[in-house]
């Protein structure tokens, strides 16, 4: 990737960094008022109305808390799936979780669903939110650099859409064959639509 004005090219791990350092300085109130501005942009999507499996996750400390979306969608009839990680297969799958009490410690200390929630397919989800490090507007994810979520998404056929602070937007990301393309990113201002073919 070439940086603005004949910058030399900025890797990936290097932009990991700065989204670290960003993400650190980052002051608890305004994590919890984004992610509520955040959780609105998400529930005015027309893909949300349509929507009958929904992919969240658990957050992390310092990523936009979805959660209390899952409570909503239960409420409204949807299916939420989340992430899981098996031990055996040595990788994560998407597993269907009912409430609170399906949920189990787990590989990072993230909760995800216990083994025994069944086991939902990529292709059956309408609707994903995807967290990450950094995003840049033409709907690429900087992620955390071990490729759960491009293997998670592999044959995901709905739309899906990354979920941010304002400070985790970056100009550009390099992107790689493997890297799944969004259809967008959610900031606290609103949806930024990535351009029509991005994936």
């Amino acid at each position: 990737m070439k940086g603005v004005a004949g910058d030399p090219p900025v890797s990936k791990a290097a932009l990991r960094e700065e989204c670290r350092r960003r993400l650190r300085d980052l002051p608890a109130g305004e994590r919890d008022a984004d992610s509520e501005r955040i959780r609105q942009h998400c529930r005015a999507l027309p893909e949300w109305g349509a929507a009958r499996v929904l992919a969240l996750y658990h957050p992390r400390p310092d990523e936009p808390d979805l959660w209390p979306l899952a409570a909503i969608a239960w409420a409204e009839g949807r299916q939420v799936v989340l992430p899981s990680h098996d031990p055996v297969r040595g990788a994560y799958r998407w597993r269907r979780v009912t409430g609170p009490g399906d949920l189990v410690p787990g590989r990072f200390g993230i909760p995800e669903p216990a083994p025994r929630c069944k086991e939902v397919a990529t292709p059956l989800l309408d609707l994903a939110f995807v967290p990450g490090l950094g995003f840049s507007e033409d709907g690429v994810r900087l992620g955390r650099g071990q490729g759960f979520y491009d293997r998670l998404l592999e044959s995901f056929r709905g739309r899906s859409f990354g979920v941010a602070f304002d400070r985790q937007l970056l100009p550009r990301i390099p992107r790689e064959d493997h890297d799944f393309g969004l259809d967008g990113v959610i900031i606290p201002s609103g949806c930024r639509f990535a351009p029509t073919g991005a994936k």
